[in-house]
């Protein structure tokens, strides 16, 4: 995961042993040679096989040869070559690539391939040519609105690396938080953060380890809205007089910078040029979404202003703003990109364009030559099932974008919003969910089979944890701390059956803020958790035939037996802890769900008629747990309707 362009088979496999060699006959650097040794030691770790990490200059004998021609592009580009073959026969590996890049993402593809057989670990004999169908398949991380610790980013770009993604894209400003050094304006970070930020340091550390693993670094800072945390130490470049404090809850704020004074552009440049020392990538974000020009309207000043130079609009005056910032950018030699709010005419077409609006938002600036990135459908704050992630494709068969507008779609960047996670949720948010739309942004359009994926999700889920992500243990970790003890069996099956509601449910039904604590069941539970695809297939199958006494059957009676028999202790616990008190009715409901499925496994297995008003009794009780409650949902509803709904009455 992701599939790769072309794979083909053949009999046979290679075991791996302790003799196991590596050689790069040609071409050798520090990232090569760092890439392969991080290789040989998951290698080493995933097989207990003891490898030598010594690489070879000759070729003859070594179990793998990495054949790589140059070390490609010294500041990483959009068109980088990550083309690799990798072919495996029963006498060796055969790892070959123009770039350093493209033998990064071959070895990826190698560790995955490791399978067990009745002796040992083996790679099977394939031949694989791989390359990926987008430039640009990008994670997004806002680390302004809750600060994300060094160590949370490092491990991302691991398991980022592990899917082929290339570009984090790093949100660095928020309204809640100014989230990196500068020198020029020590006030930026030193007033707007509570202390919280980046040292220009550990953003070169970040950018270093990401370079290392084939990732660019996009660093963007929200301007001319969205921007309350740089008004804290310098008031001056804002439309308003203030004074200005760290805006704590969330949403759009009416703050915006200046765009009429001459005092704020060269403020940006400062700036920009400092950070450009930081982030060496050609491309240099700045945000540009939701400034809806409330404080713009409300100073006679800017209006006076607008008026003069004939705008009718904050939408105009946001356009001269970009203008005027593109030729800073360009001084910098950087391009602009900017979410769908900058598209406007007068911007010259080498700025790109990132849609959170859609695909007919994308489509639109494609049509008027703009190069475009889609995110509208990978927002993982949305908490969506990985498959409607999966399906949603930057460029859709049905598109009617001509071959040269096609062109111009650089592909998609999965975005993780900030407001309701943070550190220790943050993973469970991201991971594994990204994979399913990792394998979208590289793999051929017509991969789309969801069972194969989710049965590879999960394979892959595990891998990931391996890197330090902890999207599957925070689970349990979130279990001990709200019951205060590690007899956790029965809140397990709870939560197995539960997700988090979406942003817009949890938003309008706790009113966070940035002082909100995370510490709920809302918190602990992962989006898309197995049970929702699993209970949906396991359903289908048994409602083929369910007179038939087969696995499905016995399956779910097995599930709604457990359920039935953690429904009291996890009733017992909830009442006991109050982080868990708004979790009470959720817990009545799981019981209630456990009956209500058994006895439809029972009525339909057995060809039997349930008493009149069953049916309805149950459905009202479906119904009921369907509806908002404790900011979590259950994943089991949909198929249980349908066991309901199939069941014969008196």
């Amino acid at each position: 995961m992701p599939v790769p362009a072309k794979l083909t088979t053949d009999q046979g496999s290679f075991t791996l042993s302790s003799s196991f060699t590596v050689a790069a006959p040609h071409f050798r650097d520090e990232r090569l040679d760092a890439g392969i040794g991080r290789m040989l030691h998951r290698l080493e770790y995933q097989t207990g096989v003891p490898i030598t990490k010594d690489i070879q200059k000759d070729a003859a004998g070594a179990a793998l040869v990495v054949d790589v021609q140059g070390a490609g592009e010294a500041v990483q580009s959009i068109d980088e070559d990550e083309s690799y073959s990798l072919h495996v026969t029963s006498s060796g590996v055969n790892l070959q690539a123009k770039t350093v890049v493209g033998a990064l993402r071959g070895m990826e593809t190698l560790l995955q391939l490791v399978q067990t057989d009745h002796a040992g670990y083996i790679l099977p004999a394939v031949s694989i040519e791989d390359t990926p169908r987008f430039h640009w398949r990008g994670l997004m991380i806002d680390s302004g609105r809750h600060f994300e610790p060094v160590p949370v980013i490092e491990r991302t770009l691991d398991g980022m690396a592990a899917v082929k993604l290339n570009v984090f894209h790093w949100h660095l400003s928020e309204d809640q938080g100014f989230r990196i050094e500068s020198k020029l304006y020590p006030k930026l970070a030193g007033m707007g953060s509570d202390g919280l930020y980046y040292t220009q340091e550990q953003a070169k550390e970040v950018v270093a380890y990401a370079r290392e693993r084939g990732i660019r670094v996009v660093p963007e800072f929200d301007m001319p809205g969205h921007s309350v945390s740089w008004f804290v130490g310098y008031p001056d470049l804002a439309s308003g007089p203030g004074p200005y404090t760290v805006r704590r809850v969330f949403g759009i704020s009416d703050e915006a910078m200046d765009p009429t004074r001459d005092s704020t552009y060269k403020f940006l440049d400062g700036f920009i040029g400092e950070m450009s020392t930081i982030f060496p990538d050609p491309y240099f974000h700045i945000g540009g979404d939701e400034t809806k020009g409330v404080q713009w309207k409300g100073n006679p000043r800017i209006v006076e202003f607008m008026q003069k130079h004939d705008m009718k609009d904050p939408a105009a005056l946001q356009a001269y703003f970009n203008q005027r910032l593109l030729k800073i950018l360009q001084k910098h030699h950087k391009y602009m990109i900017g979410w769908d709010e900058v598209l406007n005419p007068a911007l010259p077409k080498d700025v790109i364009i990132q849609s959170w609006r859609g695909t007919e938002s994308l489509a639109a600036g494609a049509k008027q030559g703009y190069q475009g990135i889609l995110s509208a459908p990978y927002y993982l704050d949305a908490m969506k099932p990985a498959e409607q992630h999966y399906l949603a494709d930057p460029l859709p068969a049905d598109s009617d974008l001509t071959p040269q507008q096609q062109t111009l779609i650089l592909g998609g960047e999965v975005c993780m919003w900030g407001e309701q996670l943070y550190e220790r949720t943050i993973d469970s948010r991201i991971w594994p969910r990204t994979a399913a739309m990792a394998e979208r942004f590289w793999s051929p359009e017509n991969v789309r089979d969801v069972s194969d994926m989710y049965r590879r999700l999960d394979v892959m889920s595990v891998r990931l944890e391996a890197f330090g992500l902890t999207h599957l243990t925070q689970e349990d970790v979130g279990l001990r701390a709200l019951t205060g003890t590690t007899d956790i069996d029965a809140m397990r099956v709870f939560a197995s059956v539960l997700e988090p509601v979406s942003f817009h449910e949890r938003y309008q039904g706790q009113h966070t803020s940035q002082l909100t604590p995370l510490d709920h069941l809302v918190d602990a539970v992962r989006p898309d958790p197995p049970s929702r695809y699993q209970m949906e297939v396991l359903v289908q199958a048994f409602l083929k035939n369910p007179a038939q006494d087969g696995r499905e059957r016995q399956e779910l009676a097995n599930n709604f037996a457990s359920w039935s028999k953690a429904a009291p202790d996890v009733q017992r616990q909830v009442s006991e802890s109050p982080l868990l008190a708004d979790a009470a009715g959720r817990a009545q409901q799981f019981a209630d769900l456990a009956k209500i499925g058994s006895e439809a496994v029972k009525y339909l297995s057995g060809g039997n008629a349930a008493p009149a008003g069953w049916k309805q009794s149950s459905l009202a009780a479906l119904d009921a747990a369907q509806k908002p409650q404790g900011l979590v949902r259950f994943t089991v509803l949909a198929p249980l309707h349908d066991l309901v709904n199939a069941v014969q009455e008196k």
